[in-house]
C-alpha cells in the first residue's frame, strides 16, 4: 500500500501546486465546502460567545496573521512592489486551503468561518491584481480587518488583533 502511495505522490504534489499558482480553485474549494448550515451573510456571536475553533484553524489563523503583520509598514510606505503583493496573497491562499481542507467545526461556526475566509479571499484578489478596481493596499487591509473579525468572533486564546495604526 506504501508503493501505491509514493507512485501517486507525485500527481498529489504537481496538483497542489496547480492549486497553489491558480488561486482560484482554493477559493472554489471553500465556496463548495459545506456543512448544510445556514447560509449566514452577517458574521455574528453565537449567542454573545465565541465560537469553538479547532487546532488546524487556529494555527492556519495565527500563519496568516504573521505573514500580514511584517508587511504592513512597508505597504503603508508604498514600498511593496506588485510582486510581493502577489507572493503574500499567494502564502495566506495557501494558509486558507489548508483552512479549509482540515476544517472540522459544527456546522453554525462553520458558516461564520466561511464568512470570513470569503472576505480574505477578496482581499487577496486585491493583492493579487485579480480585482480591477481594487489597488492592492486596499486588499491588504480586507486582509486584516477578516484577521481581526476572526478574533473577535471565534474563541482563540492569546490571538492578538492588528492594530489599526499598524
Amino acid at each position: 500500500m506504501t508503493f501505491a502511495i509514493g507512485r501517486h505522490m507525485p500527481a498529489a504534489l504537481a496538483a497542489l501546486a496547480l492549486m497553489t499558482a491558480l488561486g482560484g480553485p482554493v477559493w472554489a474549494q471553500a465556496a463548495a465546502h459545506s456543512h448544510d448550515a445556514s447560509h449566514e451573510t452577517t458574521l455574528t456571536l453565537d449567542n454573545g460567545r465565541k465560537w469553538a475553533t479547532d487546532e488546524p484553524l487556529r494555527a492556519g489563523m495565527t500563519r496568516i496573521r504573521g505573514l500580514v503583520l511584517p508587511q504592513l509598514d512597508a505597504a503603508h510606505a508604498g514600498k511593496l512592489s506588485t510582486a510581493q503583493y502577489k507572493a503574500l496573497a499567494s502564502k495566506v491562499e495557501v494558509e486558507v486551503g489548508g483552512i479549509v481542507a482540515n476544517c472540522k467545526l459544527e456546522p453554525k461556526a462553520d458558516a461564520m468561518l466561511h464568512l470570513v475566509i470569503a472576505e480574505i479571499g477578496e482581499g487577496t484578489d486585491a493583492m493579487a491584481g485579480k480585482a480591477a478596481k481594487q489597488r492592492p493596499i486596499n486588499g491588504l487591509a480586507k486582509v486584516v480587518d477578516a484577521v481581526n473579525r476572526y478574533g473577535s468572533h471565534f474563541d482563540h486564546p492569546g490571538f492578538e488583533p492588528i492594530r489599526a495604526g499598524h
